[in-house]
């Protein structure tokens, strides 16, 4: 039996790109390896705020994958995306406007889509990450009945909209992170039903080694510190992640510093507690969840937070929104954390998990015993290889 051949559509691609589905894409890509022969077609695009080229338009190896980068045709502007964003939620709008957002967020790349569609009689399967971008929204229809989608969905205004729902209906199947993104969907767009569609997840990828001490030693982080790792950006919440930290900081007298690694999109508060690193390795990132005392994912909008199955993998307990429907029962499943839904129970479990050891290594172990179960690398590769093997007549 020949090879399968499997294209990846990802809007950013690279060592570089730390983003959570893109990271989840990559680690796909590598794992899928031995099973397939595994292009992927992306943007020459880094950063997510402006789409700008920075990439070269050429094929590389990425860790043994083929990628194929092609250029986005104008950048983004930012601030006028934003206002546009606004006026498109909260104002009365027809569906060729929903279409012309779509577009304009981006990244657009005609360039990339003819070649999806050329392509098409080169691959068996195109696998297309997160449902929300002009990748996946122009390029899944030229090829829907090789398609799979992996949306990464999550409760946001943005999965409401009518432009999105006949892209749930046309991939051959759907990919899901978790029972809770599959019933959002389900209810959303209305899919329930298909056949294919299964729930997945994704592994994590961990070092050989890590060093709590490193990391201190490296950055000069001393005593115990609540660690947010990913995008600081509003859109994860970020900005009421620090008001709570500065107002716990200013109630409480034990030390306590908030170590943020990601790149930053907006301008952080000068504090002294408040450390930003800034993008760091793989190597240094776990060195940081291995020393942290606390993992924090405040975002209101996940499909599957990354970093909280990493924290758990490495026997870290996490606190979490609990106004996120998905972090607040991966929590519930696990066992491995606690959420908070206001400031009063921030601070509240905060200081339960700092003053209580023996809890954090509990929540931590049993976390951990959760990811290790439900996210191993060869549970998710075999529900791929289930899907992608060809049907025999």
């Amino acid at each position: 039996m020949t090879q399968q051949r499997v294209a990846i559509v990802v809007q950013r691609y690279g060592e570089e790109v730390s983003g959570g589905a893109e990271l989840h894409a990559r680690w796909l890509a590598e794992r899928l390896l031995p099973l397939a022969e595994i292009h992927v077609l992306t943007t020459c695009a880094v950063d997510y705020v402006t789409w700008a080229n920075e990439y070269p338009a050429k094929t590389t190896l990425v860790n043994g994958v083929t990628v194929h980068r092609f250029p986005v045709d104008q950048p983004r502007d930012w601030a006028a995306a934003q206002k546009q964003t606004q006026a498109l939620l909260l104002q009365d709008h027809s569906l060729f406007d929903e279409i012309a957002w779509v577009k304009a967020q981006g990244p657009y790349s005609t360039a990339l889509l003819t070649a999806v569609r050329q392509s098409y009689a080169n691959f068996d399967a195109f696998i297309f990450f997160t449902y929300l971008y002009a990748t996946t929204y122009f390029g899944l229809p030229l090829v829907s009945d090789k398609a799979i989608l992996v949306p990464t969905a999550h409760d946001e205004p943005f999965l409401y909209l009518p432009v999105f729902r006949p892209l749930f209906h046309l991939p051959r199947a759907i990919v899901y992170n978790t029972q809770t993104e599959k019933r959002l969907v389900n209810r959303v767009t209305g899919n329930n039903g298909r056949a294919q569609d299964i729930i997945a997840g994704v592994g994590v990828n961990l070092p050989e080694q890590v060093s709590a001490e490193r990391f201190r030693q490296k950055y000069q982080i001393d005593g115990p510190f609540l660690l947010y790792v990913g995008r600081i950006a509003h859109g994860k919440n970020v900005p009421e992640l620090l008001e709570d930290f500065q107002r716990f900081r200013q109630n409480q007298k034990d030390p306590l510093k908030l170590v943020l690694i990601g790149k930053a999109n907006f301008d952080l508060p000068t504090h002294p507690d408040i450390v930003p690193l800034g993008f760091l390795s793989e190597q240094d990132k776990f060195d940081a969840l291995q020393a942290a005392s606390v993992v924090v994912m405040p975002s209101l909008y996940e499909s599957l937070s990354m970093i909280v199955l990493e924290a758990w993998l490495m026997g870290r307990p996490v606190l979490v929104n609990g106004r996120c429907a998905v972090l607040r029962n991966q929590c519930r499943r696990s066992n491995g954390g606690l959420y908070y839904t206001s400031y009063d129970e921030f601070s509240a479990a905060l200081q339960q998990l700092l003053s209580n050891p023996h809890l954090r290594q509990q929540l931590g172990r049993q976390g951990q015993r959760f990811a290790q179960t439900e996210y191993h690398w060869d549970t998710i590769i075999h529900r791929y290889k289930t899907l992608l093997t060809p049907e025999t007549p």
